[in-house]
């Protein structure tokens, strides 16, 4: 990866960041007052995963990954970096115990961030399929 390429990376990151920060805040303002905050959760995985296939839709052609493996490795990093930001934004931000934070990432408990990322983690390489990438 080239110096252009990971600043592009690095700008999806944060956009990705942002647009979900965005999304969690809209999610606990509108939508959970009207549904309850289980179904408000559910449907943000839902939501919040159409957002950032969208975001990496249009993005991530410009990165330069080649083949279905480094669209795979580009998702882990997209992933990796969404996965530190909530981290920190619950223990800095939020000032979250660890017991917190690691519930938001198990299923069993009803949050659902694992799914989320793993969805993530998986857009660029559907992106690159959808875009004629495994073409022959």
């Amino acid at each position: 990866m080239n110096a252009i390429d990971f600043l592009r990376f690095a700008s999806l990151c944060l956009l990705l960041a942002g647009a979900e920060t965005l999304h969690g805040i809209a999610r606990t303002v509108l939508l959970a007052p009207r549904v309850g905050k289980v179904l408000a959760i559910k449907l943000s995985v839902v939501s919040g995963s159409l957002l950032a296939f969208g975001l990496c839709y249009f993005f991530v052609p410009d990165i330069g990954a080649a083949g279905i493996g480094e669209h795979l490795i580009l998702g882990l990093g997209l992933a990796g970096f969404m996965a530190a930001f909530d981290v920190a934004i619950g223990r800095l931000l939020m000032h979250l115990r660890w017991s917190r934070i690691w519930r938001d990432f198990d299923p069993r408990s009803g949050n659902y961030l694992s799914i989320g990322l793993l969805l993530l983690a998986l857009s660029p390489a559907v992106v690159w399929w959808l875009r004629g990438g495994g073409a022959g």
